[in-house]
């Protein structure tokens, strides 16, 4: 059993709430040109996910909304759920602002059936960096069945297990094996001034509290939810600078120069509730 101590999750609460802000002057994100019509989507699910012109679509863990919000662009009829109250306030002020419709809830992913009040959508999506923030696929796999109409699907593209096991070694270049593969019950409490969004927290208690979960995990807590799983695709390549000596690709991803593509950095899966 995870633990999921109230203290671990107040505290990355608190450090996303922080985060939220900080992210909106980001270069990173690129607002500015999100604002302009810009995107935010990545052309990996934009094509695996497919059309979603009319679809009910629920975004879970969406940050500030600009993912959601590109959805909507798409023609989806959206939601956007997050736990930091911050990002949910931001999120419905860009939509206000842009005149997008969205709706955004505040909500931790395990309360999204309570707070949803029975709802149910076409598509449930999620991406980039959201399964190390939680400690119980078991029950994060069956909140997604339970937000799902039958026949309706789950898609999630993802920073890949393997990856987050390997770090940079000390005084010298290539990567080691430096933390857990598999599910780590007690989270890893990392001391983190800068975000991957390459701003500084400027907080009292940069700590962040993750929990790894291997591939295995997630396909098989899918899998016992009822899901059915469609496919599942790795990819030698990253949506962010993983490591210092990473370069980026003409397309906007990040690689390892000197891997020759060999090592597995995100990968995505479709998975479908049957009727």
């Amino acid at each position: 059993m995870s633990e999921y101590r109230e203290e671990y999750k107040e505290a990355n609460r608190n450090l996303w709430d922080e985060r939220a802000s900080l992210h909106l002057d980001s270069g990173y994100y690129d607002l500015a040109g999100f604002k302009a019509g810009k995107s935010s989507l990545k052309a990996i699910e934009l094509a695996e996910l497919g059309p979603v012109r009319g679809k009910s679509l629920l975004h879970l863990q969406c940050h500030f909304g600009m993912d959601t919000l590109s959805w909507a662009r798409e023609g989806a009829i959206v939601t956007g759920l997050d736990f930091s109250t911050k990002s949910v306030e931001q999120a419905r002020s860009l939509s206000q602002e842009l005149a997008i419709p969205a709706r955004f809830v505040w909500s931790d992913v395990y309360e999204a059936g309570q707070k949803l009040a029975g709802e149910q959508f076409e598509i449930v999506f999620t991406s980039y960096g959201v399964l190390c923030w939680l400690p119980d696929l078991t029950g994060w796999a069956k909140v997604i069945a339970g937000l799902l109409k039958p026949g309706g699907l789950f898609y999630m593209v993802e920073h890949h297990p393997f990856a987050l096991v390997m770090a940079e070694k000390d005084g010298g270049p290539g990567l080691e094996a430096s933390y857990p593969y598999f599910h780590n019950p007690v989270p890893l409490e990392t001391l983190n001034p800068v975000s991957y969004a390459g701003t500084a927290e400027q907080n009292t208690q940069p700590v962040e509290y993750e929990w790894r979960h291997s591939l295995g995990e997630i396909i098989t807590a899918l899998c016992e939810a009822g899901l059915k799983l469609e496919f599942l695709h790795e990819f030698p390549y990253c949506d962010f600078r993983l490591f210092s000596t990473m370069v980026q690709d003409a397309a906007g991803w990040w690689r390892l120069p000197d891997q020759s593509d060999n090592l597995p950095l995100m990968f995505s899966l479709k998975a479908v509730l049957p009727n």
